[in-house]
């Protein structure tokens, strides 16, 4: 693997706040974490490409086209408003997605959020527009023949839904890797391995059978998304047995991590895709801001290198890994594992 992409459009979005547990607390999904991560993909030999302009081809197959236009235009409609928040926050939430849809900003703001995590600012559109282009030219070169790519999709995309964003997300970077895979292979596997279940990829492909999600990730029963990631969450339609949790205790280390990535990848080897998305949160590091697990940065090496045997066509999709001294080394040693059964 030698490609990654990238573009300096996607440091421009830069929320100060979200509000989590009852009170506004410095953004973490700061553009620092893409330096970081730039360096230490940079030191691991990849070669930083700029990603193609992609428009909005692969975005519409997997968001609504008015959850598309909330996002383009939602910063400018709030700010013609007279006092209204410097970002876009929701102050409403709808219980359920068959209700009504509004046309006021303040509706559609609680309409599309799922939290209040991922606030909107003037130069949120651009980022996670670049963010996307970037998974979609990494698996663009997977789909034309290149072994592996790395994209540093920053934004994150995880927790963004087909017509929602959450947790810091905002499009689906990991969804819209694995359609572009798509466009050439049948079967498609998903590994997520962030802390954080990804529920916006689960909901993407729910009711799908040729796109297999699989995730690792902290007990959501007292942990972020809280509401899904359970294991009884298997698909719906014809998606019923397409769709696998692993949900892990709190502070769970490298030894019982690595047998549970066992068992996933069986799981994946029994569906026989023919195309990867890795979805690497790095924030199952035992001393990240926002700690579930407890991995260590030598089980980062080891769990690159278990899914490197795996010898698929497979995209490494960028998703969580918040500020800390190791997060750069942890980058490296995911990569270095991987990249030593690939041969390179």
């Amino acid at each position: 693997m030698s490609a990654s992409f990238f573009s300096d459009q996607q440091k421009h979005h830069n929320p100060p706040t979200f509000f989590a547990a009852g009170n506004f607390h410095p953004h973490p999904e700061i553009p620092d974490r893409a330096d970081k991560l730039l360096e230490a993909a940079s030191q691991s030999g990849l070669i930083l490409e700029e990603p193609q302009d992609f428009e909005l081809t692969y975005i519409k197959k997997i968001h609504t086209k008015r959850y598309i236009d909330y996002l383009q235009n939602i910063y400018t409609r709030w700010s013609r408003k007279k006092g209204m928040s410097l970002e876009v926050f929701p102050d409403i939430r709808p219980d359920k997605r068959s209700c009504g849809y509004p046309k006021s900003a303040e509706g559609q703001a609680g309409f599309h959020h799922l939290d209040l995590s991922s606030p909107i600012e003037k130069n949120t559109w651009n980022s996670i527009l670049w963010s996307a282009h970037s998974a979609a030219h990494a698996a663009t070169l997977v789909k034309n023949g290149e072994g592996a790519s790395y994209a540093l999709a920053r934004p994150p995309g995880h927790h963004a839904g087909k017509d929602y964003a959450a947790g810091f997300c905002y499009f689906g970077n990991s969804a819209i890797a694995a359609e572009v895979l798509k466009s050439n292979f049948d079967r498609i596997a998903i590994l997520d391995i962030d802390v954080h279940h990804g529920n916006g990829t689960q909901d993407i492909f729910y009711g799908r059978s040729d796109v297999l999600t699989v995730s690792i990730h902290a007990d959501p029963i007292r942990f972020y998304p809280f509401c899904w990631g359970y294991s009884n969450e298997i698909g719906e339609n014809e998606g019923v047995g397409f769709n696998i949790n692993f949900p892990l205790p709190r502070g769970t280390e490298d030894e019982d991590y690595l047998k549970t990535l066992e068992l996933a990848i069986k799981k994946i080897n029994d569906f026989s895709p023919l195309g990867l998305v890795i979805a690497l949160g790095l924030d199952a590091y035992k001393e990240d801001p926002l700690t579930g697990l407890s991995i260590t940065t030598e089980g980062f090496q080891k769990i690159g290198k278990r899914i490197g045997k795996m010898v698929l066509p497979t995209v490494i999709v960028q998703e969580g890994g918040y500020l800390c001294p190791e997060l750069g080394l942890n980058l490296s040693s995911f990569l270095e594992g991987f990249n030593s059964e690939r041969g390179l």
